[in-house]
């Protein structure tokens, strides 16, 4: 479909789902609708629209032995190429949209992509359903990096209000496949960015059960790595936004992410303005 002929039909949330395919790459049917919709039949007749109108594509990827997964949307041709207009920069080809969309699919990485999105897009439902709720800030990892200098290279960063506080964060979102101690060495780059005029914000481990945590947390014991770190485990659908933050040498008491230490520093080339 024309750019021009499907343009006056787009609403401000069609705007922000295909922003956020640009800027994240890929999220799930039920990630769109938990971000973005009150329910489920509603997103699945958009989204539809949608991906006749060209804005949007998807795919399934199958599994050996356990069936498909849902769709996984990404922005279509038409899609992106309103979004590079939009920001003034050079349509991609219909090849280079395809070819995203199908290395995409075919990532080895498609599953720590999903989980760094799915923690983001659970901020997101949370901030939809309290007027009091903003997640500010969602950077991915490249844009991560490129903004701190490339001295850190999280999963993703974020800012998250509650009220009058607000926490900013770098989220490490592990799947169990590092070791401990590479984990742990992570830590020594946040802690230069800080002591370079970075900003003091604390470094997230969201870990898949708790097991992986309490072994965590046992690596990070009679050691001060100079920033603050919080673990949290993901498994039996903990949120993000709840207390489930247990803050290196804080004692056993969990904190709320909005909770969480942080000083924002001052404003530099290794730390972006707070907004």
């Amino acid at each position: 479909m024309d750019l021009t002929a499907v343009t006056p039909m787009l609403t401000d949330r069609d705007i922000a789902i295909i922003e956020l395919l640009g800027d994240h790459g890929v999220l799930t049917t039920q990630q769109i609708t938990a971000a973005f919709f009150g329910s489920r039949h509603t997103a699945q007749h958009r989204l539809r629209l949608l991906r006749i109108w060209g804005l949007l594509d998807r795919f399934v990827r199958y599994r050996p032995g356990f069936g498909s997964y849902p769709y996984h949307w990404v922005t279509g041709p038409v899609g992106a190429r309103w979004l590079a207009l939009s920001r003034d920069e050079p349509a991609p080809s219909l090849r280079a949209v395809r070819e995203r969309r199908d290395r995409l699919a075919s990532s080895p990485k498609l599953e720590h992509l999903l989980g760094v999105n799915e923690f983001f897009t659970q901020l997101l439902a949370n901030s939809r359903a309290h007027d009091d709720r903003h997640l500010l800030r969602w950077w991915p990892e490249a844009a991560t990096a490129n903004r701190f200098g490339r001295r850190v290279n999280p999963d993703a960063h974020g800012l998250w209000a509650v009220g009058d506080q607000t926490v900013g964060f770098f989220l490490e979102h592990d799947t169990g496949t590092e070791q401990l101690d590479r984990l742990v060495r992570k830590l020594d780059r946040y802690r230069k960015l800080r002591a370079d005029g970075g900003p003091g914000f604390p470094v997230l481990f969201w870990l898949g059960s708790p097991t992986r945590e309490t072994n965590l947390k046992r690596r990070l014991n009679g050691t001060d790595h100079g920033v603050t770190v919080a673990t949290a485990s993901r498994q039996a659908g903990a949120a993000p936004w709840e207390p489930v933050w247990k803050v290196h040498g804080n004692g056993r008491h969990r904190l709320a992410l909005h909770e969480l230490p942080c000083d924002p520093g001052l404003p530099g080339p290794l730390n972006p303005t707070w907004p």
